[in-house]
């Protein structure tokens, strides 16, 4: 549900980029962005800017405006 609604944040915007990674695949960017639960949507490869487990579209919106202004 995480992935579907990054990749449809992305659709709708050109601004947007959503990608999928497996934490148990690429063990060296879980490190990097504290994964210890699964789906983490990290938001301008910044931890402040994230969010852990399956949020809805309205908190992930949130998020996004969050990390814009900055």
């Amino acid at each position: 549900m995480a992935v579907r609604l990054a990749h449809q944040f992305a659709f709708e915007s050109e601004k947007v980029v959503g990608k999928m990674v497996e934490a148990t695949e690429f063990p060296e960017w879980a490190n990097k962005f504290n994964v210890y639960g699964v789906p983490k949507t990290v938001i301008n490869d910044v931890d402040n800017y994230s969010l852990e487990g399956a949020a809805p579209e309205a908190m992930l919106l949130e998020k996004v405006t969050e990390a814009l202004r900055g």
